[in-house]
C-alpha cells in the first residue's frame, strides 16, 4: 500500500508540474491566435484521447514530459475542389490583426511559424512562467497553513544570553547582521549557524538606527528541548495579506537562489554530474517526504516546479532558454537565424539531454534500487 501511495503521489507531483508547464504554452498560443494541433501530457502509447474544436487532447502512458504540437490546420479537399471549379469573385485582402496585436481577441488558428517573433517568444516563455506561478501558489498555501510568522524584532532572551549582555535589547528590530540586510525571519536565520560567534548588528531602537559592534550570539534550546541557533526569540507577526505575501516571496526567492546556485556549481565543476537525481531519485525523495506529512510533499512540489522553470530558461540547446535567444534575435533584428543552424544546435542539445537523462537514471538505479 505504501509503495502504491508513493507511486500515486509521485504521479500527481510530476503530472502537476508537467501540466502547468504545457498549459502555459497552450494558453499563450491560444491568446496569440496560434493553432495547437495536439495538447499532450506524457509520452508513449495513448491512454486517453479526445478531439475538441481544432485541438486533440491526449494523455499518454509515461508522465515524464508533455508537448504542444503546433501545425497548420489540415486543408479541406472539398473546399479546394470547389475553388478550382468555380472561380470566386474578387475579394479584398483579409485584415490580419494577428500581426498588429500581441494578443488578438479572436483565436485565428494561424500556424506557429506565421506568428510574429514576439508572439512566439511569449508562447515559449509562458511554460516556465506557469511553473513559477505554481511554485508561488504552493508556497502561499504552505505559509497560510503554517504556524506563526516570525519577525526580526527581538521579543525575549534566553537565560544568561550573551547577546543581551553585549547590548542587544528587547524591542530592537534587527536591520542588518554583519552588513547583510535582514528583512524577514528567513534572512535573519541565515546569518547564524548554531555556533558561538561575534557579529555586528544594526538595529532600529525607539525610532533610531543604532549600531552594535561585537555582539556574541550562541545556540540555545526551546521549551521542547530543540536546539536553536540563537539565544533570543523574535516576535510573531499577524497573518495579514502583506505579511503572508512577504513570507511567500521570501521562500520563493530562497528556493530560486538555491536552485540557481546549484546550477552554477554544476556549470563551474564545483559539483559533479553524480550529484544529480532523475525521476527515480525524485520519486524516492517524494516517498521520504510523505513520511513527514503533506507540508513536506508540497514543499518538494514547489522545489521541483521552480527547478523545472529555471532549468527550461537556461540557454542550453533544445531547451526553451535557447529558443528564446533565437526568437529575441529575430524580434530585434527582423531576421531569423538560419534554420540549419537552429536545427544543428537543437539536435545537439537534445542528444546531450538524452545522454544526461540516461546517465542520471543509471545513477538512480545504482543508488536507490
Amino acid at each position: 500500500m505504501t509503495a502504491l501511495l508513493t507511486g500515486l503521489v509521485t504521479l500527481l507531483v510530476f503530472g502537476s508540474v508537467i501540466l502547468v508547464h504545457e498549459l502555459g504554452h497552450f494558453l499563450a498560443a491560444r491568446h496569440c491566435g496560434i493553432h495547437v494541433e495536439e495538447f499532450s501530457i506524457g509520452f508513449g502509447p495513448k491512454i486517453f484521447q479526445r478531439r475538441r474544436g481544432s485541438t486533440t487532447y491526449t494523455l499518454r502512458l509515461f508522465p515524464l514530459g508533455g508537448y504542444n504540437l503546433f501545425s497548420p490546420l489540415p486543408e479541406d479537399n472539398e473546399d479546394a475542389d470547389a475553388e478550382e471549379t468555380a472561380a470566386p469573385a474578387p475579394q479584398p485582402a483579409p485584415k490580419q490583426p494577428r500581426r498588429r496585436s500581441l494578443f488578438p481577441v479572436v483565436v485565428q488558428d494561424q500556424p506557429f511559424e506565421e506568428a510574429t517573433a514576439w508572439q512566439r517568444f511569449i508562447v515559449t516563455l509562458s511554460g516556465a512562467m506557469m511553473n513559477f506561478v505554481l511554485g508561488f501558489v504552493v508556497l502561499l498555501v504552505l505559509v497560510i497553513t503554517s504556524g506563526k510568522l516570525g519577525s526580526t524584532t527581538v521579543a525575549q532572551f534566553t537565560d544568561n544570553a550573551q547577546s543581551c549582555a553585549d547590548g542587544l535589547r528587547e524591542g530592537d528590530t534587527i536591520l542588518k547582521v554583519d552588513g547583510q540586510v535582514c528583512r524577514t525571519i528567513g534572512d535573519l536565520s541565515g546569518c547564524f549557524d548554531g555556533t558561538i560567534q561575534t557579529h555586528d548588528f544594526t538595529v532600529l531602537r525607539n525610532g533610531q538606527v543604532v549600531h552594535l559592534p561585537g555582539v556574541t550570539v550562541g545556540p540555545s534550546t526551546d521549551a521542547d528541548g530543540n536546539t536553536i541557533a540563537i539565544d533570543f526569540r523574535v516576535a510573531a507577526l499577524s497573518k495579514t495579506p502583506r505579511h503572508v505575501l512577504q513570507r511567500t516571496g521570501m521562500l520563493f526567492r530562497y528556493y530560486s537562489t538555491a536552485i540557481l546556485g546549484g546550477f552554477w556549481q554544476l556549470a563551474t565543476g564545483q559539483v559533479g554530474v553524480e550529484e544529480l537525481s532523475g525521476p527515480i531519485g525524485t520519486a524516492t525523495t517524494i516517498g521520504q517526504a510523505m513520511q513527514y506529512g503533506w507540508q513536506d510533499v508540497f514543499s518538494l512540489l514547489a522545489l521541483i516546479t521552480i527547478n523545472i522553470g529555471i532549468f527550461n530558461l537556461l540557454p542550453i540547446p533544445a531547451l526553451d532558454g535557447c529558443k528564446l535567444i533565437f526568437l529575441l534575435i529575430e524580434a530585434i533584428f527582423g531576421r531569423a537565424a538560419p534554420q540549419k543552424l537552429q536545427m544543428v544546435v537543437n539536435t545537439a542539445g537534445m542528444a546531450l539531454l538524452l545522454w544526461l537523462m540516461v546517465l542520471v537514471t543509471m545513477q538512480d538505479l545504482t543508488r536507490f534500487l
